[in-house]
């Protein structure tokens, strides 16, 4: 089969490197990267790290709102797939590039295959659920990454075919892990101590774009009782010279510029504690097992709730103290597979050319 594969951000192209090696085994990829993700440091040095094949097609998209970014993607995606002529459209997790990619399908009746499909946060307001919501009812294959996920797909009727495949970041993770725990310089460089200090991520439109709420997240790092490490994401880097909030959060958190894959790993592992408003970063905490506070009110990842691992704060700084100091899990279950999804899915695409 020929298979355009859709990505654009950060934990697209994490999930590209777990998948893209078994895919290639079986199919013929072709690689489109939206531009979404454009700076260097949140797109090509995982491209480099992580060693994954260079995309096939640039769309060069990037900035604006939500409406206006999917409506030049799906300009720019329509016809290109009308030229490429592929068997399958594969997208991944809940970004615009997802849903671009959804429609574009769509619209030429291509069948849409879905990894991450069935995740809810049942909240509508985010960009990112209303995503996921759309593609998963347009996906002729819904590849989950847990049972609950095959669940809410059923709760919702969506008529394609849902399997649990695992998730595949889990692939990326379990392979990256003795390196992360073994490589310190990234620490060394920041002058961190191992289970020292606080990991700190912070971009969703709903904690940056409102002042109101962007000084609040400030005020709760300015609250935090040990040191602090921002990674930071060009958006909230914007947002905060936006509003002179900038100074506050410098003197309150040491602030870097975004780190490539494998730094930021290390980071992760070695951390007491994270906090962020990325879906992403609260699975690779779990799956790096270290408790993680969700700067946000609800989240897909529901079962890292359940297991203890993970406490949703919203941005009250009260909360978060309070969460910091909860005692560590004394277990922490395997929920999401064995390493192995990228696998799971290469073989399910190849299931769906026989149908």
């Amino acid at each position: 089969m020929r298979v355009a594969t859709i990505v654009g951000n950060r934990p697209q192209f994490i999930k590209v490197a777990a998948v893209s090696g078994p895919l290639r085994e079986r199919h013929e990829e072709i690689l489109i990267h939206t531009g979404q993700h454009h700076d260097p440091e949140l797109s090509a040095v995982f491209f480099e790290q992580l060693a994954l094949p260079p995309p096939d097609h640039r769309l060069g998209v990037a900035g604006a709102g939500n409406a206006s970014q999917l409506a030049r993607m799906l300009a720019k995606l329509a016809p290109l797939l009308d030229r490429l002529e592929p068997d399958a459209v594969l997208v991944y997790g809940d970004t615009n590039s997802t849903l671009a990619g959804a429609l574009a399908a769509a619209d030429r009746d291509t069948p849409l295959v879905h990894v991450e499909a069935g995740m809810r946060s049942f909240d509508r307001t985010m960009p990112e659920e209303r995503n996921r919501v759309l593609t998963d009812q347009l996906s002729r294959l819904l590849l989950c990454a847990s049972p609950a996920a095959v669940e809410h797909l059923r709760a919702e009727g969506v008529p394609g075919e849902a399997v649990v495949v695992g998730d595949v970041m889990v692939d990326v993770a379990l392979a990256a892990r003795t390196r992360a725990l073994a490589d310190t310089s990234v620490l060394e460089r920041l002058d961190l101590t191992p289970g020292g200090y606080l990991l700190v991520t912070a971009h969703r439109a709903v904690n940056v774009d409102d002042e109101d709420h962007l000084e609040a997240l400030v005020t709760l790092l300015e609250s935090l009782p040990d040191p602090v490490v921002l990674p930071l994401h060009p958006r909230t880097r914007a947002r905060l010279g936006a509003h002179g909030l900038d100074e506050r959060a410098g003197l309150a958190v040491q602030i870097t510029p975004p780190l490539g894959y494998l730094e930021f790993a290390s980071l992760l592992h070695h951390a007491k504690t994270v906090l962020t408003d990325s879906g992403g970063v609260q699975k690779e905490a779990y799956l790096a097992e270290v408790p993680c506070i969700t700067l946000r009110d609800t989240t897909e990842w529901t079962e890292t709730v359940e297991a203890g691992w993970n406490t949703l704060v919203g941005l009250d700084a009260s909360a978060a103290l309070v969460a910091l100091a909860k005692p560590r899990p004394l277990m922490r279950p395997e929920l999401y597979g064995d390493g192995k999804a990228g696998e799971r899915v290469a073989a399910a695409i190849a299931e769906l050319s026989r149908t």
